[in-house]
């Protein structure tokens, strides 16, 4: 795997507490690892149980605080409501919410049911806003506080082959800029993350070909893979008090793709 630089580090995101959805892999893990890198007590949501023991393990053995884990299936609203609650009742507050959790699972327009459009529609969009909607008052109450949502490079690609997902990350941009303007008065603010094709080992094991990255560098201008750690750290930028005058923007980490 290519290497990239150390992380920045901030003084501001020391001792904050973040919120991090579907932090056990992939993208989400690697923000969960650069969070706590600065000292940041995270909450990591997540259904897999078993990757989540592992980052816990991992960042023990490291030396850098272990995130708090959550077992919660934020497909589910009651259990998103239920969950941000315990963490409050923990932690006291929220500073900082990572809207990560997603699903790019592949599929054809002719094959979309019902069923699959709420499914996909829930976990990469819906538990986004019910996530922030539980965090917005703690956030209110302190005077401050960063919602950092994920959306994707898909929907201006465009992308072939997952129609409802691109759907998704596209709303999901609409969806920040409104939230921005609805808690910028409590010194909330929402912003956006739109990665390209990131190496994960989801991709790799899933998808990524030599015919697929060919692809991904011929579009890109940068010629070599991106890695979720590159992404995690522009979240960082976004949490961090020196992005404080920054709110309602999309910031795009795909290699100069778009």
């Amino acid at each position: 795997m290519e290497s990239v630089g150390k992380s920045a580090l901030y003084p501001s995101l020391r001792d904050r507490v973040v919120v991090v959805s579907g932090g056990a892999s992939g993208i989400g893990e690697a923000i969960v690892e650069a969070f706590a890198m600065q000292k940041t007590r995270v909450a990591l949501l997540d259904i897999q149980d078993a990757a989540a023991a592992a980052l816990i393990g991992r960042m023990q053995a490291s030396g850098f605080p272990a995130p708090a884990y959550y077992h919660c299936d934020l497909t589910d609203v009651t259990a998103i409501q239920a969950t941000t609650q315990k963490i409050l009742d923990h932690f006291q507050s929220v500073d900082v919410l990572v809207n990560n959790a997603g699903d790019d699972t592949r599929h054809k327009i002719d094959d979309v049911t019902s069923d699959f459009w709420d499914k996909t529609m829930a976990v990469n969009l819906k538990h986004q806003f019910f996530l922030a909607q539980s965090v917005i008052p703690s956030m209110r109450k302190a005077g401050r506080g960063s919602i950092i949502n994920m959306s994707s490079i898909s929907w201006v690609i465009p992308s072939k082959g997952l129609p409802v997902y691109v759907t998704a990350k596209a709303a999901i941009v609409g969806m920040t800029r409104t939230l921005a303007h609805e808690v910028g008065a409590n010194s909330i603010r929402v912003n956006c993350v739109m990665p390209g094709a990131i190496l994960t080992e989801r991709q790799k094991h899933l998808w990524f070909t030599e015919a697929y990255k060919a692809e991904i560098l011929a579009n890109q201008a940068l010629k070599r893979m991106i890695l979720p750690e590159e992404v995690a750290r522009l979240v960082l930028f976004l949490a961090a008090d020196d992005s404080s005058a920054i709110t309602n923007q999309c910031y795009v980490a795909d290699g100069g793709w778009v």
